[in-house]
Order: C-alpha cells, then structure tokens, then sequence
C-alpha cells in the first residue's frame, strides 16, 4: 500500500514541477516559448493534467487558465496523498516507511 502512494504522489509531483517549471520558462522565454524544446517537453509532461483540469472545470473559465486549475488542484492532490501517506505510515508504524 505504501508503494501504491508513493508512486501516486510521485507522479503528481513530477505534474506539478513540469508545471512550475513551464510557468516559470514561460516568463523567461516571452513570445518565444513555443519554440523552445525544453518549454515543449514540460508541455508534454504536463498537458494530460492540463487537458483534464479543463474537462471538469465549468465552461465560463477560459482555457488559458487551465493550467492555473490543474496546478491548484495537483496541489490539493498533493497535500491529500501526503496526509494519507503521513496517516499510513502511523498505522503500520514509522520504522516501516523508512
């Protein structure tokens, strides 16, 4: 069970990084980002938690903001798995998630 979190969590974390690092090459790069390769690896990386976030957010959000709204709820994702990590790993005792 502790290997089916931490491979969940580690999934939505390598999301929210792609996520954080495309925001953040996004400011550096300007109107040149489309053409930068490392841009488009984090874009593949990250567009199936994007595309998700804009089928379950309502039609009046604009698609520019669903990378807004994947990333806000990969983090809620994040602090869940994490407290239910925390939460396993005090029933099955803290020696056994070393």
């Amino acid at each position: 069970m502790l290997t089916l979190i931490l491979s969940v969590k580690l999934i939505v974390e390598i999301a929210l990084m792609s996520l954080f690092g495309q925001w953040v090459l996004g400011l550096l790069t300007g109107q040149g980002r489309q053409g930068n390769l490392i841009y488009q690896l984090f874009a593949q990386v990250s567009g199936p938690f994007v595309r998700l976030a804009g089928r379950v957010t309502p039609g009046f959000i604009l698609a520019r903001h669903h990378p807004l709204v994947a990333f806000v709820l990969l983090g809620l994702a994040w602090v869940g798995i994490t407290l239910t990590k925390i939460a396993h790993c005090l029933s099955i005792g803290v020696q056994l998630c070393r």
